[in-house]
């Protein structure tokens, strides 16, 4: 059986294997046999594609799977619903005051309130949401 053809083989079990384990180090273990095959395709003698597959493997665990890793990861939950509405602009379409008004904030109109009960915040002025309290947004006009 030829060189490469027992590198292939080994590559192709590697990387099955990791379907088990999905840790990303056998799937750079392959990468590296596989680079072994193509040094033994290139043939070079059986020592060099040993050092080559070993090199590719150590290289793609050191370099490309932290990479792989952070990518794959997620950094966070993302903010769904009311959550994502935190820290968006609105536009006022109703005088805001500390008691009551209305936004314009995500395409529907919403009841709101100034976070700061000395602002009366006028129609038309861009305003962000501090925080959602039931279906009333909380509002800062940090223009003023």
């Amino acid at each position: 059986m030829q060189a490469w053809l027992i590198w292939l083989i080994v590559a192709a079990v590697l990387a099955g294997a990791e379907t088990l384990s999905l840790d990303l180090v056998l799937i750079m273990c392959a990468g590296g046999a596989a680079a072994g095959g193509i040094s033994a395709a290139a043939g070079l003698p059986p020592a060099a594609q040993v050092a080559i597959a070993i090199a590719g493997a150590l290289a793609l665990l050191l370099f490309l799977r932290p990479v792989a890793k952070r990518h794959l990861t997620s950094s966070g939950t993302a903010r769904t619903g009311v959550e994502a509405l935190i820290g968006a602009q609105a536009i006022v379409t109703s005088k805001v005051d500390a008691r009551d008004g209305r936004v314009r904030l995500g395409g529907s109109e919403w009841s709101a309130k100034a976070y700061d009960s000395s602002q009366v915040i006028p129609v038309g002025s861009s305003v962000q949401v501090i925080e959602i309290s039931g279906a009333t947004a909380i509002v800062w006009d940090s223009s003023s």
